[in-house]
């Protein structure tokens, strides 16, 4: 073990100091554009889609697809595949449909086999971990009592009317103390609405998804971000939720890691406030304003008209309150800036930034490993999170079996999970469970980390 230690080590200097490789998966290509431009969604599609040796197609596994003629008939809504053509979409099919039959629909859609081997270190092995997971819920579902959801629908839609009154109340209100209570009740609102939406974005086009975007920041980027990038290829170098944030946070541990992000805990507080605004305008008008320009096809036409969502909770403060535009915007200011600061704190304390958790710079068990194996070994479940409906919905409970069927409403999972256990035990998967509290003092100590460690 000493010697394979020693083998990573120098990967990840040469790595640091090349920026060539990945260090956990070094066979693999170094992202095209990780580290240059907006480092936005499109961005990094686009560099996917330089690395992905699909010919302009869609790749699954070893095999390439024409599915232009199925955009309108994908129960999932186009966009899904309007934003993944170019790409490899193996880890994205594998994770979104659990019917078997899907596989023989894409029969009809063949082109030829890809050239290039796929660069993507997961595999999805039929007796494999995840498909065998996969299997077994797939039978397990219609077990579930269909008002299951509702929950999840009464959550947000709850959260929404609240986040109108609350922000309503906070302009309309004269007494400084009343105004300064339901400013702060808007802003808990608004940030447990975003990240109940995120429950709907994962899903087949539908309006509650939209509520995302009073956060000021664009459900059809976090597509991207969150589900197309960090859920697939969660605490790597391709993943996106990471790479965006660099270099004034970095969450993968370097050894050459600077000061001010080994402080990270304390900087993202002055950082996490600005971030809806600050995606705003990166997002909407420089990236979308220069892909005019600059990119082609779907890229060109990255506008849609609900980009600007988020500008109707303040024309709702002030057609209702008829309050001076100046408080108007002051109170709606502070509201963005307050979610976008719990939002990114939930986020960051939710799963993912632990010592015990892998990221990249680690040494995994093997170098192409199962992809459900690795989701489990890149987590920390929170066992006090997921004890309550309400607070899985709103905090981004159930996180395993969340990532790795995405698709499946968060107020399901809790009846997947002795299932999810029981095949757990079986392929001796990793899994481990956590409290809020230690997930935040793991945060702590992980922004700290700049040594690398194997997983045994």
């Amino acid at each position: 073990m000493a010697a394979s230690k020693s083998k990573w080590e120098e990967i990840a200097n040469d790595r640091a100091k090349e920026k060539k490789t990945h260090v956990s998966f070094p066979q693999l290509k170094y992202p095209s554009l990780r580290d240059s431009g907006m480092r936005d969604p499109v961005q990094w599609l686009t560099g996917k889609a330089m690395d992905d040796g699909t010919e302009g197609l869609w790749r699954i596994h070893d095999k390439l697809y024409d599915v232009t003629s199925f955009l309108h008939k994908h129960p999932g809504g186009e966009e899904w595949l309007e934003l993944t053509k170019g790409t490899d979409i193996t880890e994205a099919f594998e994770s979104h449909h659990l019917n078997p039959s899907t596989e023989k629909i894409l029969e009809k859609y063949y082109v030829r086999d890809a050239k290039t081997q796929r660069n993507s270190p997961f595999t999805f092995k039929d007796d494999g971990f995840y498909r065998t997971l996969k299997k077994e819920i797939y039978k397990e579902l219609p077990k579930i009592p269909k008002h299951v959801s509702r929950t999840a629908v009464l959550i947000t839609d709850g959260l929404f009317l609240s986040l109108l009154c609350s922000s309503a109340l906070a302009c309309w209100v004269v007494n400084s103390w009343l105004a300064q209570f339901w400013y702060i009740i808007a802003t808990i609102c608004l940030t447990l609405l975003t990240v109940a939406c995120h429950n709907f974005i994962h899903r087949r086009t539908n309006w509650r998804m939209f509520l995302f975007n009073l956060s000021m920041f664009s459900y059809r980027d976090f597509r991207v971000s969150h589900v197309l990038s960090h859920h697939l290829y969660t605490n790597t170098i391709m993943d996106l939720e990471i790479s965006s944030m660099e270099p004034i946070l970095q969450y993968n541990p370097r050894k050459d890691k600077p000061l001010y992000a080994r402080l990270g805990f304390i900087t993202e507080f002055l950082f996490f406030p600005f971030i809806f605004f600050a995606l705003f305008v990166k997002s909407h008008l420089i990236s979308r304003f220069i892909s005019i320009f600059i990119r082609e096809g779907f890229f060109k036409k990255h506008y849609r008209w609900h980009d600007c969502l988020g500008l109707l909770l303040p024309l709702w403060m002030w057609l209702v309150t008829g309050s001076p535009v100046t408080i108007v915007v002051y109170v709606w200011f502070w509201i963005i800036c307050g979610a976008s600061l719990l939002f990114h704190l939930i986020g960051a304390n939710a799963a993912h930034q632990h010592p015990d958790a892998i990221k990249d710079g680690d040494q995994p068990r093997n170098e192409s490993p199962d992809w459900g194996e690795h989701q489990v070994e890149a987590l920390l479940d929170r066992k006090d999170i997921n004890s309550n409906t309400f607070a899985v919905v709103t905090l981004f409970g159930e996180h395993a079996l969340h990532h790795m069927f995405p698709t499946l409403d968060h107020t399901v999972l809790k009846y997947l999970h002795p299932l999810f256990l029981q095949i757990c035990n079986r392929y001796k998967a990793n899994y481990r469970v956590s409290t809020q509290f230690e997930m935040v003092l793991g945060q702590i100590k992980e922004t700290m980390r700049t040594d690398f460690k194997s997983i045994d």
